[in-house]
C-alpha cells in the first residue's frame, strides 16, 4: 500500500493513520511524493516528507516532473502527471499495489461548487470517486467523509508539522474562491456538510447511469484494433445521456484522458457529423459514416510519442518481439505516412488509413521494423495492455 504525500495537512494525517492501520493488519506502508518542480521550496517539503518516513519507518520515493511545455492548463496539467508518474511507480514496486489520495469532506464541497459554476452536470456534481481503477492502478480515498480540521486536529495531537502551500490562499484560483463561498453559504445551510450530501446522492445517480450506459456499450459499440466502432442507427436511438456518456466514454478510453471532454464541445462535434464526415476531439479522430462511428486515436497527437521496444506506447499498446529478439536499439512509434508508405498491403488489414497512420510501429531509427496492424508483422504482435482494461467495463470502474 502507497500513499501519495505531498506534506499539507490532509496527506500528512492519512500517512500517520495508513502507518498505524499498517502495523496493526500487518501491511507493509509505503509513501511517495510528487515534486512538480512548480516551486522552489518543493524540493526542501519532499525532502522533509521523507524525513518524517524515515522516522516512521516507511519508505518513501521522491518522483521528479519536468513539464515539456508552457501550453494549456498547468494545473490540469500537474494533475495528470501526478497520477501518471504514481502509476508508473507503483508499476515497478512487488507485487498488487493500492495508492491512498487524501481528500477530505472539503474537497467534496469545493469541488461540488466549482463544478457547479461550470455548468457541469450529473458526473460534474457527483462526489468524487472514492475506490476506483485507472492506469492499471487501484485508488483509494479513504477521508471523503472527514473535515479537513479534524485530520489537522489529528496531527497537532501527534505534535506532527505540515506544509501550508502558498497557492491555498492565493484567490486567483477557483479552489480558493470556493473555499470562500462556503463559508459565505454556510448561514444559507449550504455547508459542508449539505453540499456533500447532495454530491453522495449525485454519485448514486451516476452509478445507476453508468449501469445503463454498460448494457446499451454491450449492444451498440465493438473494439477493433484500439478504435471503438458504433453502430451509428443503434447509437441515435439512445436517450441522449447515455449516447453522450458512450461518446465521452470512447474518447476517454482511446486517448487516455482522466476527465470526460465538455458537455458543449462533445455536442458541437455531434452536430457537425450529423451526415457523415470527420472531427477531431480529446486526442481522438470521430469518423462517421450512415452506419457507423468510429472513434480512433488523432494521428497528430501520436505523432511525437516514442517508447523503448518492451514498453507501453501511448499508455495503451504493448508490442510483442518474436521470441529471441532482444529489442536493443529498437523504438516504438506511431506509423505515419512514411511508414505507411512502406506497408504494400495496408488496405488489406481493413482498418481506415488514419487509423493505421496512428498505430504502434517498430522502428530502427528511421527504418521500419514493423507494422502489425497494416500488415507487416515480422513476428512482431500489437495487443493492448490491460491498463486500458475491457471498454465496457471500464464504464464502470472509472
Amino acid at each position: 500500500m502507497i500513499v501519495a504525500v505531498s506534506g499539507g495537512g490532509d496527506s500528512m494525517a492519512l500517512l500517520h493513520l495508513a502507518r498505524d492501520w499498517g502495523q496493526g493488519a500487518g501491511v507493509a506502508v509505503e509513501a511517495v511524493t510528487v515534486d512538480h518542480g512548480l516551486r522552489p521550496e518543493a524540493a526542501d517539503e519532499a525532502r522533509m516528507v521523507a524525513g518524517v518516513c524515515d522516522g516512521l519507518g516507511v519508505r518513501h520515493d521522491t518522483l521528479q516532473w519536468r513539464r515539456e511545455s508552457g501550453g494549456g492548463n498547468l494545473q490540469s496539467a500537474a494533475r495528470a502527471a501526478r497520477y501518471d508518474l504514481i502509476a508508473a511507480h507503483v508499476g515497478t514496486r512487488p507485487g498488487a499495489c493500492i495508492v491512498l489520495l487524501g481528500h477530505t469532506a472539503d474537497d467534496v464541497a469545493e469541488t461540488f461548487l466549482m463544478r457547479l459554476a461550470r455548468g457541469s452536470g450529473v458526473d460534474g456534481l457527483a462526489r468524487m470517486r472514492g475506490d476506483w481503477t485507472d492506469r492499471g492502478v487501484r485508488w483509494l480515498r479513504p477521508l471523503l467523509d472527514v473535515r479537513r480540521e479534524a485530520l489537522r486536529d489529528v496531527l497537532r495531537e501527534r505534535g506532527v508539522g505540515w506544509v501550508e502551500d502558498p497557492s491555498n490562499e492565493d484567490e486567483r484560483f477557483d479552489r480558493v474562491k470556493a473555499r470562500g463561498a462556503l463559508e459565505a453559504l454556510a448561514p444559507l445551510g449550504l455547508g459542508v456538510e449539505r453540499l456533500t450530501t447532495t454530491a453522495a446522492q449525485q454519485a448514486v445517480a451516476r452509478e445507476a447511469l453508468e449501469h445503463w450506459a454498460a448494457e446499451a456499450a454491450a449492444r451498440v459499440a465493438r473494439v477493433e484494433a484500439g478504435d471503438v466502432v458504433f453502430d451509428q442507427g443503434a447509437l441515435d436511438a439512445l436517450p441522449d445521456e447515455t449516447r453522450d456518456r458512450l461518446l465521452a466514454h470512447a474518447i476517454m478510453w482511446v486517448s487516455g484522458a482522466t476527465y470526460r471532454p465538455r458537455h458543449d464541445a462533445l455536442t458541437a462535434v455531434q452536430a457537425g457529423l450529423r451526415g457523415g464526415g470527420r472531427a477531431t476531439l480529446g486526442g481522438c479522430l470521430l469518423s462517421a459514416r450512415s452506419d457507423q462511428l468510429r472513434v480512433a486515436r488523432e494521428p497528430g497527437a501520436v505523432a511525437t510519442l516514442t517508447a523503448p521496444l518492451g514498453t507501453a506506447w501511448d499508455g495503451r499498446w504493448q508490442i510483442r518481439p518474436p521470441e529471441g529478439t532482444t529489442g536493443e536499439g529498437l523504438t516504438v512509434r506511431a506509423l505515419g505516412e512514411a511508414g505507411l508508405s512502406a506497408c504494400p498491403d495496408w488496405r488489406d488489414s481493413g482498418l481506415p488509413r488514419t487509423s493505421l497512420l496512428a498505430s504502434p510501429a517498430v522502428f530502427s531509427g528511421d527504418t521500419l521494423i514493423a507494422a502489425p496492424l497494416a500488415g507487416v508483422s515480422e513476428g512482431y504482435s500489437a495487443e493492448l495492455g490491460p491498463q486500458r482494461g475491457d471498454f465496457v467495463a471500464a464504464l464502470l470502474s472509472r
